[in-house]
């Protein structure tokens, strides 16, 4: 009986080697390399999560990442940051720790569209179209778009206001970052600076 509890004993488990931050740095950059992968692909932005972060795990496995694949929260947090337009070392910034928050005070699916406002806000660029917005959103339509940016502002997080010509700006609330006029009926395509 005491040789089966001897072989019966739990064995602690070797502990992880610790990584350097050269390391972990390399392996976040691999990482986001997967994601853009991901995301080039033609109506990426229309797909359900679901079958993107099947398609970001296999990549991940090829690349030999498997050890590092994020779960599906984690991975719905890199998906915002990306449709936003964010890099891993952009949004280790206070700031952006301070938009992030914020944007947490959103639904999941509305997070990447605040924080590629606040992008372009605190970079000077044109307030997104609402063809942009709608696919950062994952959708097509425009109205749901203003809808969106309706909501957003009601939650008090940002103020829409169009000029003598049409063109939008928002300014965040409280950041007091603002986009610079933009045109909100321009198709996705004259907006490079704001591509996925």
């Amino acid at each position: 009986m005491a040789a089966k509890s001897a072989a019966l004993e739990i064995r602690p488990e070797p502990a992880e080697p610790l990584i350097s931050a050269e390391d972990l740095a390399e392996r976040r950059e691999r990482v986001d390399r997967v994601l853009r992968a991901v995301l080039a692909v033609p109506d990426a932005g229309f797909r359900v999560i679901g079958v993107l972060y099947q398609e970001f795990v296999v990549r991940c496995r090829i690349e030999g990442l498997a050890s590092v694949v994020p779960d599906l929260p984690a991975f719905r947090r890199m998906l915002t940051r990306a449709r936003a337009g964010l890099g891993s070392e952009t949004t280790q910034d206070d700031a952006w720790r301070d938009v992030s928050v914020r944007a947490s005070l959103l639904p999941d699916d509305m997070q990447g569209v605040f924080m590629m406002i606040a992008r372009a806000a605190k970079e000077g660029w044109p307030c997104p179209s609402d063809a942009a917005i709608a696919r950062a959103y994952g959708s097509h339509s425009l109205r749901r778009a203003r809808r969106l940016l309706t909501y957003i502002e009601e939650q008090g997080l940002i103020v829409c206001q169009l000029d003598g010509t049409g063109k939008r700006t928002v300014t965040l609330v409280e950041l007091a970052w603002a986009t610079a006029p933009g045109d909100p009926n321009a198709e996705e395509a004259e907006q490079g600076s704001l591509a996925l």
